[in-house]
C-alpha cells in the first residue's frame, strides 16, 4: 500500500518542504541584495550602528567584531560578542544597519534575561546531543533495521522542532527590538523604516520556513513508520 498512494504522499511532503525553504531563501537573498546597495541616510557602518545601540543600552562591555563569510552574523552570549560579517561590519547600507541592529537585539535580550532566549540556551546542549545521534543512524539501521532508523530520525526531528519553536519568539523579538532601537536613536529615518522591516521580516521567514519543513518531514516519517507497523 505504501508504495502507491502513501509513497506519492511522502514524496510530495519532501518536495513541498524543499519549495518552502527555497522560497524563504530567495526572499531573504532578494531583500539582502536590494538593500545592500541602498546607503543609509546617516552613512554609518554596521559596526557603528551596533556600537551605538549597545552603548545606549548599557552594553559597552559587549564587543563588536568582524567575521568572514556572508550572512554569518550572530551574537555569542557566552563571550558577549556581536559578530558581524564583513559586508555588514563595514557596510553603510540599510541591510547592514538592519542586520547589525538585529544581532544587538539578541544582546539586549541577554541582558534583560529574556526567557525564550534563556530556554533556547538551555536546550542547545540537549539538541546538539540528539543531533549527533543522527550520525549513528547507519549503525541503528544495521542493528535495529530500517524501523529503528526511522524512530531515531523522528526523535532527532522532534528535538529540532522543539528548538525551532523556542527560537521563533527569540528571533521575532530581536527584530522588534532592532527596529525600535533604530528609530529611537534616530539611526533610521521614516523612508528607511520600510526597508528595515523588509530585511528583518525576510530573515524571520527563514526560521518559519525551516520549522514548517521539519514538521512536514516529521509527518512523512510518521506515515512511513505507521505503514511499516501495519
Amino acid at each position: 500500500m505504501f508504495w502507491g498512494y502513501d509513497n506519492l504522499l511522502t514524496i510530495s511532503l519532501i518536495i513541498i518542504g524543499a519549495i518552502i525553504v527555497l522560497i524563504a531563501q530567495v526572499i531573504i537573498n532578494k531583500n539582502y541584495k536590494k538593500y545592500r546597495y541602498v546607503r543609509n541616510s546617516k552613512n554609518i557602518t554596521g559596526q557603528e550602528v551596533a556600537r551605538k545601540i549597545l552603548d545606549s543600552n548599557g552594553l559597552s562591555d559587549v564587543h563588536v567584531v568582524k567575521v568572514k563569510g556572508e550572512l554569518t552574523d550572530h551574537y555569542d552570549p557566552r563571550r558577549k560578542v556581536v559578530r558581524l560579517s564583513t559586508n555588514v561590519f563595514d557596510g553603510e547600507s540599510v541591510a547592514a544597519m538592519s542586520i547589525a541592529a538585529h544581532e544587538c537585539g539578541h544582546a539586549i535580550q541577554d541582558k534583560v534575561g529574556y526567557m525564550p532566549m534563556r530556554i533556547r540556551s538551555f536546550l542547545v546542549p540537549f539538541v546538539n546531543f540528539v543531533s549527533y545521534l543522527g550520525y549513528f543512524g547507519l549503525f541503528v539501521a544495521i542493528f535495529a533495521g530500517v524501523t529503528g532508523y526511522i524512530k531515531l530520525s523522528i526523535y532527532v526531528l522532534l528535538a529540532t522542532i522543539l528548538f525551532q519553536l523556542v527560537t521563533l519568539p527569540v528571533e521575532f523579538n530581536a527584530s522588534s527590538r532592532a527596529k525600535k532601537e533604530l528609530i529611537k536613536l534616530g539611526i533610521a529615518n521614516k523612508d528607511e523604516e520600510n526597508g528595515v522591516s523588509n530585511m528583518l521580516g525576510a530573515a524571520a521567514m527563514t526560521y518559519v520556513a525551516g520549522l514548517i519543513n521539519n514538521l512536514l518531514q516529521l509527518l512523512r516519517l510518521i506515515l512511513i513508520l505507521s505503514d511499516r507497523d501495519n
